[in-house]
């Protein structure tokens, strides 16, 4: 007699070839308690399969699937998650008439509650972005431009002469660049799709 065996400790594989066994048994001619007691089932387990399978055939031995289907519980459907992913990455928000200058979750949120009257969790628009392969973007501190020789014979050279001046004039030197004037060093973090290598 075989130890008693609990179906659910078993892989799936396991628990199929198990049920295989039970049918091949039973063919055979074995009886339900003979069966029980070669497997390690209970009696009830072994008249289940073999009832299910007397059913359902060969495809009752396999386990259905588990958990929730990919996609469930989703509030996009494809086409509508289609739509979005053509939108930001042929359009930016101010084309669209949004106020933003980058693509963020807010902003992708926004376009959504819009477009579909959806509205998502600024989280949740995270995991959609992720899932479609956009990854957060953050601006660089250093201009790619940048040539501290440049830079530093200017200041040497050109800025005493602008300051002198200023100061003769009674003129304030406002500081600014083509980002914009800010008193905080807050950079935006929009929303891009992954780097492919070719």
């Amino acid at each position: 007699m075989m130890e008693a065996t609990d179906m659910r400790s078993l892989s799936r594989d396991a628990r199929h070839e198990r049920r295989v066994q039970v049918i091949r048994l039973r063919k055979a001619g074995q009886t339900y308690d003979e069966i029980a007691a070669q497997t390690g089932l209970s009696r009830t387990g072994v008249f289940d399969i073999c009832k299910r399978h007397d059913v359902a055939g060969a495809k009752a031995l396999r386990d259905a699937p588990s958990g929730r289907r990919s996609g469930d519980g989703r509030l996009l459907d494809a086409a509508q998650e289609a739509l979005v992913r053509k939108l930001i990455t042929d359009k930016t928000p101010d084309q669209l008439k949004m106020p933003y200058a980058l693509w963020t979750r807010a902003a992708v949120s926004q376009l959504i509650e819009q477009r579909f009257g959806i509205r998502l969790p600024v989280r949740t628009m995270g995991l959609y972005l992720a899932r479609w392969g956009f990854t957060p973007q953050k601006p660089m501190k250093k201009a790619y431009e940048q040539s501290p020789a440049a830079v530093r014979k200017w200041l040497d050279e050109d800025y005493p002469v602008i300051a002198a001046r200023a100061k003769a004039e009674g003129a304030e030197i406002h500081w600014g660049d083509e980002s914009g004037l800010r008193s905080d060093d807050v950079r935006g973090r929009g929303f891009a799709p992954k780097a492919r290598r070719l």
